[in-house]
């Protein structure tokens, strides 16, 4: 059976390998066992953004970014199957994310994790968008029919929600208003963490841009960041639990390599620090420098930038028009 996969990313700084681990790559690899009938929505969620300040100038240069970095990753914007577009492009987003938020429970979002750990310093609590959110999320994936979601291990509960949501206004209303979207789990590097202490994920909101390495890093970069990246005192690089840094480290390299966290650690269990780092830069330079290389290129051009953007946004809108006018005559909402 035929099957609508959808995700997105925020374009709230330069994309990292977290990005491209958990996301991208996953998308790349998802398009290529593609079966006849299967179709693709990647989306630059960045109405997403803007719960947390974004200066304007900021965050057009961020989108024009993302959508390259996109393309620079392999997703074919020309396909038939493959839709690229910018979230805000599509109006029916918003007006979803308020019909479900007439359909979910406050109690839902009290247990985010994501919401409690983001405000946790925060006593005021942010904004009301950074609360709801999640909302907005799940109508990004069930305005589409989405049978699939690829995410990070971080994201799984709001594909949770979404399903909440989207099971309760089918048995609200007795109707299957929305296809109940399953989250897929990438298998290698799942949570890729800050190269500063292994603990923390990586991330584009941290300050220090020498915890996470970019797309767009050059080599120089790339060494010098690998170089001064947390390890341990330990003797020999393999996986064990109290090795947060360490494992992190690893978990990059079989990511990159192909190969499983345990063979990674065989090979290099009684190699130094230093020699097992430098191995880890070439390999990233062989793999990142290309990519950087198309960003680089794509970015100067906004005028195919722009027409990728609107081919998306009519793609997009086509399915998100017709979604949403029959969900709304099955509400009882004029269409």
């Amino acid at each position: 059976m035929s099957k609508i996969v959808f995700s997105g990313v925020q374009p709230s700084g330069v994309l990292h390998i977290g990005n491209y681990l958990g996301a991208i790559k996953n998308w790349t690899d998802i398009v290529s066992k593609a079966e006849q009938g299967d179709s693709f929505i990647f989306s630059v969620v960045d109405l997403h953004a803007i719960t947390v300040h974004q200066k304007p100038e900021d965050l057009k240069k961020s989108i024009y970014k993302t959508i390259a970095a996109y393309i620079a990753c392999g997703l074919d914007y020309g396909a038939d199957n493959v839709t690229l577009f910018v979230q805000s492009t599509v109006k029916e987003h918003a007006e979803l994310g308020w019909i479900l938020s007439c359909n979910t429970n406050l109690g839902w979002l009290d247990r985010m994790t994501q919401y409690k750990s983001k405000t946790q310093a925060n006593k005021e609590r942010e904004c009301l968008g950074l609360y709801s959110y999640p909302v907005l999320m799940a109508a990004d994936i069930l305005l589409y029919g989405t049978h699939i979601v690829p995410v990070g291990e971080d994201q799984v509960q709001h594909i949770e929600l979404a399903r909440d949501i989207a099971e309760k206004m089918n048995s609200l209303y007795k109707k299957p208003l929305f296809t109940v979207p399953k989250y897929q789990l990438v298998s290698e590097a799942k949570r890729i963490m800050s190269l500063k202490d292994g603990l923390s994920k990586m991330s584009k909101s941290e300050q220090d841009d020498a915890s996470r390495i970019n797309l767009d890093d050059t080599a120089d970069i790339i060494a010098k960041k690998i170089k001064r990246a947390a390890t341990d005192s330990i003797t020999g690089i393999y996986m064990a639990e109290g090795r947060a840094a360490v494992n992190n480290l690893i978990a990059i390299f079989a990511a990159f390599s192909g190969l499983s966290t345990q063979q990674v650690s065989m090979q290099y269990q009684s190699c130094q620090t230093s020699v097992f780092k430098s191995d880890l830069t070439e390999l990233l330079v062989s793999k990142l420098s290309p990519i950087a290389k198309a960003i680089a290129g794509l970015e100067g051009d906004t005028k195919t930038l722009d027409k990728v953007i609107k081919n998306g946004q009519q793609k997009a809108s086509q399915i998100a028009e017709r979604n949403i006018c029959t969900l709304k005559q099955n509400i009882g909402i004029y269409c």
